[in-house]
């Protein structure tokens, strides 16, 4: 195998698989990048797996001699990062060494052959869905925190989608919840590519995934075949093994609506709720919010350092409620909605709080109290 290619194109390609290469080298290689040749379209592929996902991203390279060979990815990364900002040469050569040439500079490092590399499926099915890379970057952004990171937990510890119909419209919708915290997110569609059961996207496949988008940029398709999740992306494409569980029955702990409810604007709280933290108990980052008329009090205290207060002016209308929260948790929640006037609803110190934004009805967030 010899090729010719940007450095700029083979360091993008780098480091779109550099989340993926396997680290702990079980298998030495997975530590590696799988590059091979694509005569007919003038593409050089870059393929890594830990064999829960899987990332194939082509980039253009003129193709002197066919062939493929794996090198280390992180190496490999390594030396192109540094290389001068002009043509890079590939060349395999007898056993399975890879001279790499860039103007004056020579490298010679040791490759695996590519047959013991695992394949992995990036069959597009028939039946998928088209959507804005924005729109799921968003998606991610606003659902990704409340993910779990309790591996004993598994079934969530990552994103559930599953179709609902509300008259007559069909949506997608993006449910993580890690016990303490739950967010929502959805999307209206016409397609229908999940079975009744829905489907578990992990954690380490969505951001990798976001990480795609960010360079990307570009409307996504994705398709369910077997248990995968194919994820296409302009000439890149994600391949995410699906979390085998059953998602909990996450209706059960969004409260209705009560008549307690605080308009507020969240970056006003949001900065609050970051001063009044700092002085919030360590362990358990607990701060107080007395409800009353028209102001909410956010307060805390720590015996080591002392103790905080804020007042803000609010509209509010309902009985007068204290209600302790983990600070952390709840800045996590208003994080994403702080650009905009949210609504708190709050039923009693003991009950799921429940967060929305006052200009849309395709998001919501609930958050457990604590005693404090």
């Amino acid at each position: 195998m010899k090729i010719t290619t940007k450095k700029n194109d083979l360091l993008k390609g780098l480091t779109l698989v550099q989340g993926v290469v396997e680290k702990k080298k079980t298998l030495p290689i997975l530590s590696n990048v799988l590059l091979e040749t694509d005569r007919d379209n003038s593409q050089l592929i870059l393929t890594a797996t830990d064999l829960e996902i899987g990332i194939k991203t082509h980039i253009k390279a003129e193709i002197i001699n066919e062939g493929k060979i794996t090198i280390s990815a992180k190496k490999l990364y390594e030396i192109v990062k540094e290389l001068a900002d002009s043509d890079i040469t590939l060349k395999v050569k007898e056993n399975n060494w890879v001279e790499i040439i860039n103007g004056k500079s020579k490298f010679n490092i040791v490759g695996l052959s590519s047959e013991e590399f695992p394949l992995i499926t990036d069959k597009q099915t028939e039946n998928n869905l088209e959507i804005d890379g924005q729109t799921f970057k968003n998606i991610i952004d606003k659902t990704f925190y409340a993910i779990s990171s309790d591996e004993s937990k598994f079934n969530l510890n990552g994103i559930y989608l599953h179709n609902e119909t509300i008259d007559d419209n069909r949506y997608i919708k993006f449910v993580s919840t890690d016990g303490h915290r739950l967010s929502l997110m959805q999307i209206e569609t016409d397609t229908n590519i999940l079975d009744q059961k829905g489907v578990i996207f992990p954690k380490k496949g969505l951001a990798e995934l976001r990480k795609i988008i960010d360079q990307e940029n570009q409307e996504i398709k994705i398709s369910i075949l077997d248990n995968n999740a194919i994820i296409n992306i302009d000439k890149t494409t994600l391949v995410m093994r699906l979390i085998d569980g059953d998602f909990p029955d996450y209706k059960r702990v969004i409260p209705e609506m009560s008549d307690n409810c605080c308009h507020i604007n969240g970056e006003i709280l949001l900065h609050t709720l970051r001063r009044i933290s700092l002085l919030a108990n360590e362990k358990s980052k607990g701060i107080n919010i007395e409800f009353s008329q028209n102001e909410i009090k956010v307060t805390s205290s720590n015996p080591e350092y002392g103790d905080a207060s804020e007042t803000i002016k609010t509209i509010y209308e309902g009985n007068e409620v204290k209600i302790g929260f983990n600070s952390k948790y709840l800045i996590d929640v208003i994080s994403n909605v702080i650009d905009k006037e949210i609504r708190i609803y709050i039923k009693d110190n003991m009950s799921p709080c429940l967060i929305l934004p006052e200009d849309t009805d395709n998001y919501l967030a609930v958050i457990m109290p604590m005693r404090i």
